[in-house]
């Protein structure tokens, strides 16, 4: 007999909601609303590298456009040198890519990418070699495989350097770091406003008066202030940050603090989430270019840090900085002696801890870029694969993820069901015989993807104990 309570009655058998198909014989978990659903998880892996430019590229930087669901990677094309755009869209740990555009017909070098939320546009930055090396930027309007763009602006008259972009979601504006060149290498950031296709800037403001280079920027939605991080050569190339607060189109910093008192390159900067905290990797040069990650904390103006990680004993250049919103990791890409590969580092407190990384192809990477698909839980690296005559490459991972926690499995379903009909599930001193190939006398473990094994997983899910090859004993 199948007997309801609310939504969900533990018996031998319960009646619930589905959330999404049921397939008979499917492990099933208990949503927090009541409804029910079927075990789902993926397993950690990347796809196979694409190839997205069959040229020489340079510059690589990839942002995930949510309004279209598409990344667009921004590279410069060693075809005259121009900058170029082009679409990709992921479907597993697989990308395709539409055609490539060109959005600046000349020398282009420092590209930077950000999507602007309240937009739904793509902002790139970058120098313009046909225009004196002037800071540049330009809107991009994603439209299915393609993208299309506005008129270019710029941002600094004179020759920019080391740019890079970030979108601040409060006061819905893009800020646009970079070494100005024109004003005795000084560090500065700008910011800019995106209206349909075109980008209008307030004053530049100077962050550091001194020579910088390798700036980064992130934006801390928590403490609502803008993240630069940089190396600052006049103070013995020491890494570096400043906290800048955006007002309007005008942008203020607080005083530099120096987050590694050594010589500090390829510096990237990211938020992490999850602990709604700052953290900034960098290769250090001091220290035979191990790669290192710290984790700052914003309090108003200002940002303190606790004590750098090593995350590679070993030689690192090239790299990018992503964070993964649906596991919480700290995903950083770089050149390990020759494979593209993958740290995973997890934020706690004032410290990042790192795992096992993964090697994400074979190949040889510089010049990388990073964006995350939000809406597939993805990470997509670009990159100049120096393995394949430089050409531009992106490659997908993927984390492990799954819906099964340690208290939610209820049991296995009595059936096949559609999205919100009424389903009965085999629950608790039930027998469900809808499996296959189970062994007698074994007991089985709900696996994340929701199959069944003989061992555990993590979590960690008794399901019950096979009582014959299709019949299994639901755990009481």
């Amino acid at each position: 007999m199948v007997k309801t309570i609310g939504n969900v009655q533990k018996d031998a058998q319960v009646r619930a909601v589905a959330s999404g198909a049921l397939s008979n014989g499917d492990t099933i978990i208990v949503n927090s609303d009541g409804t029910v659903s079927a075990v789902a998880g993926n397993a950690a892996g990347s796809g196979t590298a694409v190839v997205f430019e069959s040229d020489y590229v340079t510059y690589t930087a990839a942002a995930y456009d949510v309004n279209s669901q598409k990344v667009v990677v921004a590279y410069q094309d060693n075809n005259g040198g121009t900058g170029n755009a082009v679409v990709g869209t992921v479907s597993g740990t697989s990308i395709s890519f539409g055609t490539p555009v060109v959005f600046e017909n000349a020398t282009t070098t420092y590209v930077a990418i950000a999507y602007d939320a309240n937009a739904q546009k793509v902002v790139i930055a970058y120098r313009d070699g046909g225009n004196s090396n002037a800071g540049t930027a330009i809107v991009g309007t994603v439209s299915g495989t393609s993208i299309s763009f506005g008129s270019a602006a710029v941002f600094e008259s004179v020759n920019s350097t080391f740019i890079k972009i970030a979108y601040d979601s409060t006061s819905q504006k893009v800020v646009i770091s970079y070494r100005d060149n024109g004003n005795s290498d000084y560090g500065t950031a700008i910011v800019g406003t995106v209206s349909g296709t075109s980008i209008s800037f307030g004053s530049a403001a100077v962050f550091d008066t001194t020579t910088v280079d390798y700036t980064s920027v992130a934006y801390d939605p928590n403490a609502n202030k803008v993240v630069i991080a940089y190396r600052d050569e006049t103070n013995s190339n020491y890494g570096t940050s400043v906290v800048g607060t955006v007002s309007g189109t005008s942008i203020s910093f607080g005083t530099p603090v120096v987050f590694h008192s050594g010589n500090a390159q390829h510096i990237e900067t990211v938020y992490a989430a999850n602990a709604q905290k700052i953290v900034i990797a960098f290769s250090d040069y001091s220290a035979s270019q191990y790669g290192k990650a710290i984790v700052g904390t914003v309090s108003g103006t200002s940002i303190s840090y606790g004590s750098a990680v090593t995350w590679r004993a070993g030689s690192t250049t090239y790299k990018a900085v992503v964070y993964n919103e649906d596991s919480g990791k700290v995903c950083i890409a770089y050149n390990k002696a020759g494979p593209t590969f993958l740290e995973l580092g997890t934020v706690s407190g004032t410290t990042i801890t790192f795992e096992t990384g993964v090697t994400l192809s074979s190949n040889t990477p510089l010049y990388l870029g990073a964006a995350y698909d939000s809406v597939g839980g993805k990470v997509i690296v670009s990159y100049r694969d120096d393995s394949n005559l430089n050409y531009g490459t992106a490659v997908v991972y993927q984390d492990e993820s799954t819906n099964l926690t340690s208290d939610n499995f209820i049991g296995f379903a009595d059936g096949a069901y559609a999205d919100t009909q009424s389903a009965v599930i085999n629950t608790t001193c039930s027998v469900d015989r809808s499996q296959t190939s189970l062994t007698a006398g074994q007991k089985y473990y709900v696996q994340t993807d929701g199959s069944l094994g003989t061992t555990a997983a993590d979590p960690s899910v008794e399901a019950g104990t096979a009582i014959s090859s299709t019949e299994i004993l639901v755990k009481g």
